[in-house]
């Protein structure tokens, strides 16, 4: 992490908030250890037992990526859980994803629900953030994946929502600067409101509030998060996963969308200044999975190769309707934030200020 983090700090040993953050908050609550197991076990057991009776116990949003197809792995094999994978197809799917969806579901014997977006409600939805010059593009898709899962849950019932999520390779998070809250509704439909032509009729949506006060504490939805209970090392996820079942590795994080590779490794560096592999990196330098020397070597690199992002650059403004000259338009605008737009961050930061005093959310979110 630098300096394109405008809030960071760094203390006299030149050692980031990050960092001490990780060492002072994180570790010390961090068991993937006997106790772990035994945590895990514990939770396995409830789930089961509160599912008894049902097709299925419990809900596991999957996109193909390493996260999420492990800990479906995880809850199957390990767990010994009878999950229903929930997929939302919102149109940008790589070859990957499909095909590490389609492998794990024939492998484990699971069921799969796709819930597919329309598509000319999605295209709108993210045409609207390209003229927003904003630099979280991602934030269409991102709702639609939450929302789709919170709204699914709550609405057949399920009391349990497994995810990828994991301190292991998230334990240092993008600033907002870079990837701004996609929860944010009010600002989603404002920047909507300004920059949209299509009703958003069928799109699915939920606010921060909704899925983590409503759904929590009315209709009773649990957050489980597996991964921080067993020790989780990237490249060995990934190689195990490729092993037992066919699954296809990819190059960075995220980037078994095909939308989400051209955001964050084209338009947030190229526009903005903002590397998300920083974060990335960092993650898994202070989790012992990669060296201090190596990030810096990789970073030092384009995410990925100039032929690449001139066909992508091509793929993403053919979908969009637009020609590569005015997509180039769009990225050659002035850049603008979140602030820029109606927004709930006063809200969000006061829900995270108690998360963190409470000692639910303890990685730096800001």
């Amino acid at each position: 992490m630098d300096t394109s983090d405008a809030h960071i700090q760094f203390d006299d040993r030149g050692w980031c908030d990050y960092c001490n953050n990780y060492h002072r908050n994180i570790v010390p609550h961090w068991h993937t250890d006997e106790r772990g197991a035994q945590e895990l076990a514990a939770i396995a057991n409830q789930i089961r037992k509160d599912g008894r009776g049902k097709d299925h116990d419990c809900l596991i949003g999957i996109s193909g990526g390493v996260d999420s197809s492990y800990v479906t792995y995880l809850a199957k094999e390990k767990m010994g859980l009878r999950p229903l994978l929930f997929h939302v197809d919102a149109g940008w799917n790589s070859q990957q994803a499909v095909n590490n969806i389609e492998k794990l579901v024939d492998g484990l014997g699971v069921d799969l629900h796709t819930e597919v977006i329309d598509w000319l409600e999605m295209k709108d939805l993210q045409l609207a953030f390209f003229k927003a010059q904003v630099p979280h593009l991602d934030t269409p898709q991102d709702h639609a994946f939450f929302a789709g899962l919170y709204n699914f849950a709550a609405k057949h019932g399920f009391k349990y929502i497994l995810t990828g999520a994991n301190y292991s390779t998230e334990c240092v998070r993008e600033p907002l600067e870079w990837h701004y809250h996609a929860s944010d509704l009010k600002q989603m439909l404002d920047i909507h409101r300004i920059h949209g032509t299509r009703a958003l009729t069928t799109f699915p949506t939920a606010d921060i509030f909704k899925y983590k006060l409503y759904y929590r504490f009315i209709k009773g939805v649990r957050v489980v998060k597996p991964l921080n209970c067993v020790p989780f090392h990237k490249e060995e996820a990934m190689q195990e996963l490729v092993d037992r079942f066919g699954w296809q590795k990819y190059a960075h994080k995220h980037y078994e969308s095909r939308f989400t590779r051209f955001y964050e490794g084209f338009w947030l560096p190229r526009k903005f200044g903002y590397d998300k592999r920083r974060a990335h990196f960092s993650s898994l330098i202070l989790t012992g999975q990669l060296s201090r020397e190596e990030a810096l070597r990789k970073i030092s690199e384009p995410a990925y190769s100039e032929e690449t992002i001139a066909q992508d650059f091509e793929y993403i403004a053919t979908k969009l309707d637009l020609t590569v000259a005015e997509l180039q338009q769009i990225m050659d605008g002035p850049n603008k934030t979140y602030r820029d737009y109606k927004n709930s961050m006063a809200l969000i930061d006061f829900g995270t200020q108690v998360l963190r005093a409470l000692g639910i959310q303890r990685a730096i979110i800001r």
